[in-house]
């Protein structure tokens, strides 16, 4: 009679093993590349553009006609993109914020070429406007309440947005031009921490550890440390996570 011997399973840091999950588990591979990458490098473009136009960097009466396809086209479509396949890799948080401010940024393209076309002429104070960014505000505080549990970068990243949506709803509100040139500033600097975040998830996925630190929660923060415990079975085929 034959003895075949069974490889031991190999020890897992908290001191067990991973023997039952190889032994029960039954894997279907549907790879998604990390979507957040994809959307916030979008979120970042659209708003610091848009952003610098609230603040008074640049601009004129012309200027919406050369806002709205990049608004519509990288904040809107990349990102609700992004969104929908956040959502394949279960990710609750990214699914919700490149969704929502997906969708924005399409109805915003879509708002200002109305406006470059002259169909509509911009009211002041810009209420509807005001109102818009009242709900984004709500939505992006409660996103960046949840980010808090993830990690300081995207925490910090939604943080500046919701405010800078604050800024903006009481800025096209009351039709200060103060409050709207700091709203400005914020997105600005929401698009800079988003193309940090970005760049940290990029340089990540292509390096395999990490190189810009996110301030992960119960996570790798170091430089060169690798971002995640692998588990590997025994035919070879990747395990699968959570998230991105």
């Amino acid at each position: 009679m034959t003895h075949v011997a069974r490889t031991p399973a190999a020890p897992s840091p908290d001191g067990g093993d991973f023997r039952f999950w190889r032994d029960h588990t039954h894997i279907s591979l549907q790879p998604v590349a990390a979507p957040s990458v994809l959307g916030l490098y979008g979120f970042a473009a659209a708003t610091f553009i848009v952003g610098a136009n609230l603040a008074g960097w640049y601009g004129n009466t012309g200027t919406p006609v050369f806002l709205f396809p990049f608004a519509a086209m990288t904040g809107g479509l990349a990102q609700l993109l992004a969104g929908m396949w956040a959502y394949r890799a279960r990710d609750t948080l990214a699914t919700a914020m490149h969704g929502i401010w997906g969708a924005f940024w399409l109805a915003y393209g879509l708002l200002f070429l109305l406006v470059a076309v002259h169909v509509l002429t911009p009211p002041t104070p810009f209420v509807p406007l005001g109102y818009w960014f009242i709900a984004l505000a709500a939505i992006t505080w409660a996103g960046a309440f949840a980010a808090m549990s993830q990690n300081a970068g995207l925490a910090a990243l939604l943080a500046a947005l919701a405010l800078g949506s604050s800024l903006a709803a009481a800025g096209f509100i009351s039709g200060s031009t103060t409050w709207v040139r700091l709203a400005g500033w914020a997105f600005v600097i929401s698009a800079a921490l988003g193309w940090y975040v970005a760049t940290a998830l990029l340089l990540e996925a292509t390096y395999k550890r990490v190189i810009l630190p996110l301030g992960r929660v119960g996570g790798a923060n170091t430089p060169g440390e690798s971002p995640r415990q692998v588990i590997q079975y025994r035919a070879g085929e990747p395990g699968v996570k959570v998230g991105q």
